[in-house]
């Protein structure tokens, strides 16, 4: 999906990552974690946004081991940190990395889970 800089919309993704934690039976405190941090990952992401490119691409995926975030626009080269890697101030997420595909910057939080936590 791709939303423009407002608070609602962060909110929105934060909900869609909460329901693919919560399929992937993950612990609430843990869910909560995640929602919080992709709110905060697209705030963030929000300050790069320019009058030419006024979008953030949100991208959520569920693999049998983790739940992939990937936030990316075009704008700024400063915002990737090629090869910065880490759950920083992100809390709630396991993996953070930064990367540049061209002129676009990409931002990818990773939650792993266990195959035990699946619930059906």
């Amino acid at each position: 999906m791709q939303i423009e800089a407002d608070a609602r919309l962060a909110a929105a993704a934060g909900a869609a990552a909460r329901y693919l934690a919560d399929m992937a039976g993950l612990e609430s405190a843990a869910i909560a974690h995640l929602q919080d941090a992709v709110i905060s990952a697209c705030k963030q992401a929000f300050a790069q946004l320019t009058q030419e490119h006024p979008w953030l691409g949100v991208t959520l995926t569920r693999l049998a081991d983790r739940i992939e975030v990937a936030l990316s626009n075009q704008g700024p080269a400063s915002t990737a940190r090629q090869g910065d890697r880490g759950a920083s101030a992100l809390g709630g997420v396991d993996d953070v990395k930064y990367e540049r595909r061209g002129e676009v910057t990409v931002t990818r939080l990773t939650k792993y889970i266990t195959p035990t936590t699946l619930r059906y």
